[in-house]
């Protein structure tokens, strides 16, 4: 394994953040051709330039900023860690960073991560949005702490994690007043040929939905497919067309995006993931995060009938 020295590390950082290597040598109390050298090592070592000059200013390149962040972040936590060992108080809370895959409902995923951002186990939250298999990845190289998706890991990438169960819902659609009053008498089936807007075809929730339309005999109209959920629900805010999203959030979903409930179903299911690299959640945080999940799906309101064409009184 390679090993980053920290010195020449040091060096760069200061000098980036300074403004230049003068600059650098008086707060470091190093003489110029001593931090100038070290810097020209880091860059030997990486394979990188890490500045470039402009006049007489040095100018971070793309992969100087990428450095200068990592850098940034190292240093901060290892002032963290001897403040730990030393038991002195930090300045900022733990850090906790969270992928939170694409077809994810955003308001869903909000839910979920409020925990966190509240009451003992209050932390420093950084959210990053992708494909699963994209944030397995770094969830593998450690540079996120959890993933939530509405679906398990899947074999597609060689990644060592465990997907842990938070809950499931129903699916209910939503329209505007003005489509809604058309199509909440006899839903499911007023769903037959009306403007749909669906999640991606990759998506878990997607392929549900496509079964329970097969099994149904309904061919509706996809308007369509949208991979971000919160875009998806906006199309649908502008009156493009009906758009399922889980019943879990239903008063939610209604009061933000201003739209009615056109029916609910209990046959089509989504279920929401934590998966982590540890087979054992251990994050204060993340434990916070799975305990109140367990609780506020275990304590949603009973199950309607599946295809019931009951609508949210609103």
């Amino acid at each position: 394994m390679e090993w980053v020295n920290y010195h020449h590390l040091m060096y760069f950082w200061t000098v980036a953040r300074a403004g230049s290597i003068v600059a650098a040598s008086r707060e470091l109390l190093v003489a110029e051709p001593t931090i100038s050298g070290q810097v020209k090592e880091l860059e030997g070592f990486l394979g990188e330039r890490l500045f470039v000059r402009a006049g007489r200013r040095l100018v971070l390149t793309e992969m100087g900023k990428l450095v200068f962040d990592y850098a940034g972040e190292i240093f901060s936590l290892g002032g963290q860690m001897l403040d730990a060992v030393r038991q002195r108080p930090t300045e900022r809370p733990p850090r906790l960073a969270v992928g939170v895959t694409d077809g994810m409902p955003k308001l869903v995923a909000r839910r979920l991560l409020e925990p966190a951002l509240r009451g003992p186990h209050r932390v420093e939250l950084t959210c990053r949005e992708g494909a699963l298999d994209e944030l397995l990845v770094e969830l593998a190289t450690y540079r996120l702490d959890l993933v939530l998706s509405d679906a398990p890991a899947g074999g597609g990438v060689k990644v060592v994690s465990f997907s842990h169960l938070l809950g499931e819902s129903g699916i209910s659609f939503y329209s505007t007043a003005a489509l809604a009053t058309s199509l909440t008498r006899g839903f499911p089936s007023s769903l037959d040929g009306a403007d749909l807007l669906l999640p991606t075809a990759n998506t878990a929730l997607r392929r549900s939905l496509d079964q329970w339309f097969d099994a149904r005999g309904i061919r509706p109209r996809v308007a369509a497919s949208v991979e971000d959920s919160a875009l998806l629900k906006t199309f649908g805010q502008a009156g493009i067309g009906v758009f399922p999203a889980p019943t879990v959030v239903e008063a939610e979903v209604c009061r933000q995006y201003q739209v009615q409930v056109v029916g609910r179903t209990d046959e089509v299911r989504e279920r929401f993931y934590a998966v982590s690299v540890e087979r054992r959640l251990k994050h204060p945080a993340v434990v916070a995060i799975s305990d109140a999940a367990r609780q506020h799906f275990a304590a949603a309101p009973p199950r309607r009938r599946s295809g019931s064409n009951a609508a949210a009184r609103q």
